[in-house]
């Protein structure tokens, strides 16, 4: 699997890789993955300044609970500033980056690995080159039985049956 930092700052690079692959019904999928990316992205920073808002409230909140002891009516605006905390955003925000990184996880395993630019470009295997060839291929002076054949002469299948 790519890496989505690699995906986001090289579309091109995938997309010519996906092309030279001849995958081109994959292609639609990088721009869908940079987008769910970024949609990740700002959640996650939202959510980042949420968290950060939460731990300056819960300061303030321990803050004013200890003065509770003291004044009783501090109690009351303790609980005020509790109310701000927001925390059903925060955990919506969690969902769907959850969401969202599952999705550009099932995005990202379709998208094929690059291709090493010594690989020959072909739509199949006829377009290969040889490199090195060690010896002669020798074929058997006998005929070469199916694999169902053998399985048959030692009675480990029964084909009729089957």
């Amino acid at each position: 699997m790519l890496d989505i930092k690699f995906v986001r700052d090289n579309p091109e690079a995938v997309k010519e890789n996906i092309r030279k692959k001849f995958q081109n019904a994959k292609l639609p999928l990088v721009d869908e993955v940079i987008a769910l990316d970024a949609e990740k992205r700002a959640a996650m920073n939202e959510a980042n300044d949420l968290r950060a808002q939460r731990n300056q409230l819960s300061k303030r909140v321990g803050m004013l609970m200890g003065q509770a002891k003291k004044d009783p009516s501090k109690l009351a605006e303790a609980e005020a500033v509790k109310k701000q905390a927001n925390a059903d955003r925060l955990a919506q925000l969690e969902e769907m980056e959850g969401r969202l990184t599952q999705q550009i996880t099932k995005i990202m395993m379709v998208i094929p690995q690059m291709i090493d630019p010594s690989v020959p470009i072909g739509p199949d295997d006829s377009h290969n080159v040889e490199v090195q060839r060690f010896g002669e291929a020798k074929l058997p002076e006998f005929d070469i039985p199916y694999h169902t054949e053998i399985m048959e002469r030692f009675d480990g299948i029964d084909m009729d049956a089957a």
